[in-house]
């Protein structure tokens, strides 16, 4: 047996076709949708990166292994974790990754026998990248029973995909460095601008178009999906793809100015907890199957465990780690149900620090630390007349959102048993992870928090 895990960093769901998006992004991907199943509603439980593939990989939320946050110093995973490479690892398969996951943690690397590191010469990482590395080692290894995890990192900022992909996108009538134009304005002057002003936009110019970065990620999208064709082909042309399982997700999405938040994955709001999820194995997993209700991506690990057993090949088949908390997809793929839960937990640790509850129709917000946003201290949404979630019914409903509340608190005790909270004691002791990356700017500008604070302008720095 082949299985192949793919994560697309900051893919959010309805950037693609086949959740709705009307541009040309994603042909490839909506192929491979079409010959297997699509997830429509799948969720990332704990956001951003480093806590989401800690609970990829452990099938259980942060709020059990202790990594809810995301560029901490404070967290460590302890090895008595069930860890998914380890556990295929010791069953006898090949474990591969191409990967740079494990400059930020040591445990990214655990379980694989192989880890090619994607990191170059610069900071983000080219899907070419990962392809040239990846494909010797399918080559090399077509022949056994293989895991390999890949991450690719398009379309995560700093969005620089080739120029070809962004006349696809963008009006080349259009200039987006317009000085009238003034719709960046908001992303110059907001309080995270120091973060992002080295990480983003010093990289893709004196941008004054707001619509220009995102066609800017749109060729991100399309870009990763081309990727993705040239690997599908390489399987097809080594002759495994038929007897490969192969997963994508993406790991959070990405808000491209929706609640105030410019080009980044924070927020508990759909534009970045909800994302793609898509299965392919034929013979194993019926073509064009969409499944509508509620998953997660905590449920991947126990859905590939289960896709052990069916597989005819003579597998010792991993048994299943302690106090999972995700289930198996097999139920829905196979048309017996229709998701996985009737409600989905929620946490953040970077930028800000927020749980939230997600069900089919509402989304209830509770924010402990706003860091350099302005939120209110509670948010409850009627998804079903207001998607965008642009309307904040907590003081209207404060019934409904006083039930919520007290349903957050009781799952939070419940998954803890007795633990202390590890986001209570990351916001005691260090602080959010990514005010400290913005104190650190402005302390080099000579500039404090508050000082800030009180007129964040991009002139400033």
């Amino acid at each position: 047996m082949k299985i192949i895990m793919i994560s697309m960093d900051s893919l959010r769901a309805d950037r693609l076709g086949s959740y709705g998006c009307p541009l040309p992004t994603s042909p490839h991907l909506d192929a491979i949708a079409s010959e297997g199943v699509l997830f429509e509603q799948a969720f990332a439980t704990d956001i951003p990166t480093e806590a989401v593939h800690t609970s990829i990989f452990t099938g259980k939320t942060g709020l059990r292994t202790g990594i809810v946050s995301h560029g901490s110093t404070m967290t460590y995973l302890p090895k008595t974790v069930a860890w998914l490479p380890s556990m295929l690892h010791s069953s006898g398969f090949t474990t591969g990754a191409v990967d740079n996951l494990y400059q930020l943690k040591e445990w990214f690397a655990r379980g694989f026998r192989h880890y090619i590191n994607s990191s170059g010469s610069t900071r983000w990482i080219d899907g070419s990248t990962v392809n040239e590395l990846a494909k010797p080692w399918l080559r090399e290894h077509q022949d056994e029973d293989f895991f390999l995890f890949l991450h690719y990192w398009d379309p995560h900022t700093p969005y620089l995909p080739p120029d070809e992909y962004k006349e696809l996108f963008y009006d080349t009538g259009r200039d987006p460095y317009d000085p009238a134009n003034q719709s960046m304005e908001p992303a110059y002057n907001h309080m995270a601008y120091p973060f992002f002003k080295h990480h983003h936009f010093d990289l893709i110019g004196p941008v004054t178009d707001a619509d220009y970065v995102n066609a800017l990620y749109d060729a991100e999208v399309r870009y990763l999906d081309d990727k993705i064709k040239e690997l599908d082909d390489y399987l097809d042309y080594l002759g495994i793809k038929d007897e490969t399982l192969l997963i994508l997700f993406g790991d959070h999405g990405e808000s491209l100015t929706e609640h105030d938040i410019y080009w980044d994955h924070c927020g508990l709001y759909d534009t970045t907890v909800r994302i793609p999820l898509i299965m392919r194995w034929p013979g194993h997993i019926p073509e064009g199957r969409r499944v509508s209700g509620l998953v997660t991506q905590l449920d991947i690990m126990p859905t590939l465990l289960e896709a052990i057993g069916k597989s005819p090949d003579a597998l010792e088949v991993p048994p299943a780690p302690d106090h999972i908390d995700g289930a198996s997809l097999w139920p829905s793929i196979l048309g017996q149900e229709n998701g996985t839960s009737p409600r989905v937990y929620l946490s953040e640790c970077a930028w800000q620090a927020a749980r939230g509850i997600r069900t089919t129709r509402y989304k209830y917000i509770r924010t402990e630390d706003s860091g350099p946003f302005d939120r209110p201290p509670r948010e409850l949404y009627d998804l079903r007349d207001d998607p965008e979630e642009r309307i904040n019914l907590a003081e209207q409903e404060h019934e409904l959102a006083a039930r919520f509340d007290a349903e957050l608190d009781e799952e939070i005790q419940r998954l803890l048993q007795g633990r202390e909270d590890p986001m209570m004691t990351q916001l005691r002791g260090e602080g959010l992870p990514f005010r400290k990356r913005i104190e650190k700017i402005l302390n080099e500008a000579g500039l404090t928090w508050e000082e800030w604070r009180q007129n964040p302008s991009k002139d400033r720095l």
